[in-house]
């Protein structure tokens, strides 16, 4: 049975703000998504790539429901204005499953944290159905990645042989004295650190080729060495006790300088996703318990920070920075 909203239940800034967000991702999405499909040879990819699109558009087409609604003013976000689908192949079709597995992650950690914050029985039960269908086109790109053959998955270790407890101060050393291996969760986000970062490379790399503005284009090529730097700094952590790290993604990359996407959608996915990056070092952080890696989450997240911030801006000075729900500003209010 569809939940009904509340006799003059209107939305909370949570509600407003998730629900924007939303809105605005997934059309870019869509725009994305619809580009891959015009270039895709492995049906199975094609299946999931289908799929990821139907979603996007299933959640556009609700959100903008809510909105009408609402009388809330329907945002921009992108258009069929941001996308050429007559321009060449950019990316492989293996390429794709890395995209879908590296944006998907970050649609998760929107909607599972909007969950808890919603109020409305309506908004609530959309991000929950959205959370799920969400998990299921994520199971399904891992699920093909393994068919494929192409699935690295994070590095094995021993099964403890009886629960033990930490007995002095040095298990947090990193930079001098007894240093002990990485336990599993500091293993497990080094890794998932590294993967998102090949995949943000190689998108890097196939934007800063076809960008046609040149201060947009010296954006992506610097944003292509830091998160080069950071899979270095992190597979370095790995290697240094006889860890894997997964492998480079730039061979997906074709030769097109033929841009398929606006500089706009461009610059937007970028700081979106590193935006999604600040999230992921801090879970790092707040999982890892030495000091040398907590050393490391600080530089990347001030490293990310800063990059993010310099793209605002660009999109500010291009008039293309959309502006989100905001409170009143009582102060400009008093003054007048």
């Amino acid at each position: 049975m569809e939940a009904i909203k509340p006799f003059n239940e209107t939305l909370t800034s949570a509600e407003m703000g998730k629900l924007w967000v939303t809105y605005t991702g997934n059309t870019m999405a869509k725009c994305v998504l619809s580009f891959y499909l015009q270039h895709i040879d492995d049906q199975d990819i094609k299946k999931v790539v289908e799929n990821a699109l139907n979603l996007s558009e299933t959640i556009v087409k609700s959100i903008k429901e809510i909105f009408i609604q609402e009388n809330f003013p329907i945002p921009i976000g992108f258009t069929d204005e941001d996308v050429n689908l007559s321009a060449p192949r950019l990316f492989s079709d293996e390429f794709y499953l890395s995209y879908l597995k590296y944006t998907g992650k970050a649609g998760m950690s929107i909607y599972s944290i909007a969950i808890p914050l919603v109020t409305r029985e309506d908004i609530r039960d959309f991000f929950i159905k959205t959370l799920n269908s969400t998990v299921n086109l994520l199971t399904e790109v891992n699920n093909t990645l393994m068919e494929k053959g192409i699935y690295i998955k994070p590095p094995q270790i021993p099964t403890p042989e009886k629960v033990d407890f930490i007995k002095k101060q040095n298990y947090l050393n990193g930079f001098l004295g007894d240093i002990r291996p990485p336990h599993a969760l500091e293993i497990t986000h080094l890794y998932d650190n590294i993967e998102n970062n090949l995949a943000s490379k190689a998108l890097l790399i196939g934007f800063s080729q076809v960008a046609e503005n040149e201060i947009i284009k010296g954006f992506f090529i610097r944003g292509k060495e830091l998160t080069n730097k950071h899979i270095e700094i992190s597979s370095q952590k790995l290697h240094k006790d006889s860890l894997p790290s997964p492998p480079l993604l730039d061979h997906l990359v074709s030769e097109s300088t033929i841009s398929p996407f606006s500089d706009k959608l461009m610059l937007a996915h970028k700081i979106e996703m590193f935006s999604m990056k600040i999230r992921t070092a801090g879970n790092g952080a707040s999982l890892n318990g030495r000091r040398d890696l907590g050393r490391i989450y600080a530089k990347f997240l001030t490293d990310i920070g800063l990059y993010v911030e310099d793209g605002t801006n660009i999109m500010i000075d291009q008039g293309w920075m959309e502006q989100p729900p905001k409170a009143i500003d009582r102060d400009n209010l008093a003054s007048k």
